[in-house]
């Protein structure tokens, strides 16, 4: 596959289906904001990998939602009917792994009274950044709601994801022994 094509050079773009759009699109807003998800959960992933005790679940889960981020993508990148049936769906399942993931993590974290400020150890924060960036994809995908009803399993996937990073920087800093920053009013 060549990287460079010069088709986009005048401010356009393909969707799966070949159809032109502006790179100003909202769906590419959207796309390309799962896109910059998935990199930075890349990110945490690397910062993860040192840690010997995150060898197993947490890593695994986030290298698997890399996975699920290109199936969002390519669905959203999709705007014709009969090829959206032919692309990879999130398995369902999903969805519930990160609600056991959730419950298990908080079993052994205390719980919470007040807001906590995103931070910690390099990988607590790097998950909680990615939180970030997943709520506003969730908040993307949320505007085509009305004329792509195919998104709702994406966004409730969003969702989850965001709650499950949220619960696992929390974990992390535990794990490390790091102590969570309480929010106070000032």
């Amino acid at each position: 596959m060549k990287i460079y094509t010069k088709t986009g050079d005048h401010g356009t773009t393909s969707l799966i289906s070949g159809k032109r759009v502006s790179k100003s699109d909202a769906r590419l807003h959207a796309y390309g904001t799962v896109d910059e998800l998935n990199s930075y959960i890349g990110f945490c992933i690397a910062s993860l990998s040192g840690m010997a005790f995150f060898k197993t679940n947490v890593l695994k889960m986030l290298i698997g939602t890399q996975h699920d981020l290109f199936c969002v993508g390519s669905r959203l990148a999709c705007d014709d009917q009969k090829i959206l049936l032919s692309l990879p769906k999130l398995n369902p399942k999903q969805i519930n792994l990160f609600e056991q993931q959730i419950d298990l993590y908080e079993k052994s974290l205390k719980p919470l009274k007040n807001f906590i400020l995103p931070g910690g150890s390099l990988a607590a924060a790097s998950l909680h950044v990615a939180r970030t960036i997943c709520r506003r994809a969730e908040r993307l995908i949320a505007e085509h709601l009305q004329t792509s009803p195919h998104l709702e399993e994406d966004l409730i996937y969003l969702n989850r994801l965001g709650d499950y990073l949220f619960v696992a920087a929390r974990f992390v800093n535990a794990k490390s022994k790091i102590k969570e920053t309480l929010w106070t009013k000032a």
